[in-house]
């Protein structure tokens, strides 16, 4: 006979999975009701009950994201979009607990994209992976009035609280989660550990390349009512839930694509294109993550903070513009994101280099690691790291730290030449064998960060522990405070 597949009660019904070379895999498991109709900007509500078996075979459908960069690359459709996925080694442990939250700018990404897969992390770490999907876009980040904000915030707390309520039955132990996440994921658990509701749901956290993008009410609410305004609507709760979303995903990106003429109103917002992040609205995210980590928000939760050295390079070569930038692009990206002192700081650098660092720097670098080191004021235990891997091409650019994360080595194709994919196996055993260990003991395998030696992981094809090798950036940020972007006097 067949295996039926494994099944598992959880606080809302008996959900049945999948037998996965050797793992129990769960998928499409609803933690919260489909966030539409009258429940359209509402914070998540928790999901209804079923009767009998609910088949948990598929991911569930993707929430509704930007078209900037393409469609979706799992066209499910459906508005079940508040679903969790669960890859278990053992049903019957009490194994620790690694819940992925992914990236995307705050407006696009989804728990099955494939590079996502938690297979060779469940099974080469004996862990409980989790991943799920959060809104995006206006309906997750959008300032809208009537609304709570940072919605996308509050369903990632619904879904590590269902964790917390279920992972037993699947072998994980609540008392020792880690949550991790890359890019805008990162941004989002940095929220968490400065919001009080996200409180006692994890043990250890993990931000890769964190961006230090954090809104104003004022700048966020002028962004909101410039896109609602395509729409000839208010950007309220009644009249934004009157459009589709096709059509709010719509606005949205013609807003975001059309930024720059904003400039005197948005600042930096317009100058690099982002329409969405977290609000700090003094509720839901009571202020940054830099400040309250700081003042100890964070000191009951170990973390691992840090970026991949190229982070900007392929965000260039996406609109097509390395080997394309003059003086005066630089000159701009100075004036409009670096503190003073970079030219000096950097006399030997380029054009290009200069532009690709301070937008490395402001975007991903420095926020990163001012997380560390705002951990270790608040008296927390944090370790630092910097992917180095590898020198050519597009080097250790943005998100290429995520299939070596997971494994998907395969993946890797469009970000790194062909000579280089023999290595990746091996930079990818050492990230895994690294966040594994963090998410059993804390202990990645490196010193952890002080203000005094601020020593660091290097990642490559092998770990060498080195003073921080950015610390010419850090002493240009060094007071910078990272605050909420403002919306500016017009």
């Amino acid at each position: 006979m067949s295996d039926p597949g494994p099944e598992v009660r959880t606080t809302t019904g008996l959900v049945r999975g999948r037998s996965e070379n050797g793992l129990a895999v769960f998928r499409g498991i609803p933690f919260a009701r489909p966030p539409v109709g009258e429940l359209r900007f509402a914070a998540p509500q928790p999901a209804e009950a079923w009767a009998g078996v609910r088949e948990a075979m598929s991911f569930g459908p993707p929430p509704p994201q930007s078209l900037i960069f393409g469609p979706p690359s799992n066209p499910v459709s459906g508005d079940d979009w508040l679903t969790v996925n669960v890859w278990s080694p053992h049903l019957r442990s009490a194994l620790p607990v690694m819940v992925w939250i992914y990236g995307g700018g705050y407006a696009f990404g989804q728990s099955g994209d494939p590079s996502y897969d938690g297979m060779r992390l469940a099974a080469d770490g004996d862990v409980v992976v989790v991943t799920f999907n959060h809104r995006l876009g206006i309906d997750g980040f959008g300032q809208v009035e009537g609304a709570p904000a940072n919605r996308g915030l509050l369903d990632q707390i619904a879904a590590l609280e269902w964790v917390r309520a279920n992972i037993a039955a699947f072998g994980g132990d609540p008392a020792h989660v880690t949550v991790f996440g890359q890019s805008a994921g990162a941004g989002s658990i940095a929220a968490l550990l400065a919001m009080p509701r996200a409180a006692g749901l994890f043990r250890r956290a993990i931000t890769q390349s964190a961006p230090g993008t954090f809104f104003s009410p004022p700048l966020a609410g002028d962004i909101m009512a410039a896109i609602a305004d395509l729409l000839d609507l208010a950007p309220t709760v009644d009249e934004l839930r009157k459009v589709a979303i096709a059509e709010l995903v719509e606005a949205s990106d013609t807003v975001a694509t059309a930024m720059q003429p904003e400039i005197a109103r948005w600042g930096a917002a317009a100058y690099m294109g982002i329409p969405l992040a977290p609000v700090v609205d003094g509720d839901v995210l009571p202020r940054t993550p830099f400040e309250a980590l700081a003042d100890g928000a964070g000191r009951d939760v170990e973390l691992i903070a840090g970026h991949t050295r190229d982070e900007y390079r392929l965000l260039l070569a996406a609109d097509g513009r390395l080997g394309n930038l003059t003086d005066e692009d630089a000159a701009t990206a100075l004036r409009m994101l670096a503190p003073v002192g970079y030219r000096e700081a950097y006399p030997d650098a380029s054009a290009e280099r200069l532009y690709e660092l301070v937008h490395s720097d402001w975007l991903f670098r420095m926020p990163s690691h001012r997380l560390a080191e705002a951990q270790v004021t608040g008296g927390g235990r944090a370790y630092a790291y910097d992917l180095t891997w590898p020198d050519t091409g597009l080097g250790a650019c943005h998100g290429l730290d995520v299939p070596l994360v997971f494994g998907t080595t395969p993946l890797l194709g469009f970000l790194v030449e062909p000579e280089q994919l023999r290595d990746a196996d091996q930079v990818s055993h050492l990230l895994r064998t690294a966040w594994i260990a963090f998410a059993h003991t804390g202990d990645p395998g490196w010193p952890k960060y002080d203000e005094t030696h601020r020593l660091v992981a290097s990642l490559s094809t092998e770990l060498t522990v080195t003073p921080y090798p950015e610390e010419t950036s850090r002493d240009l940020w060094a007071s910078h405070s990272f605050a909420p972007l403002p919306l500016l006097d017009t």
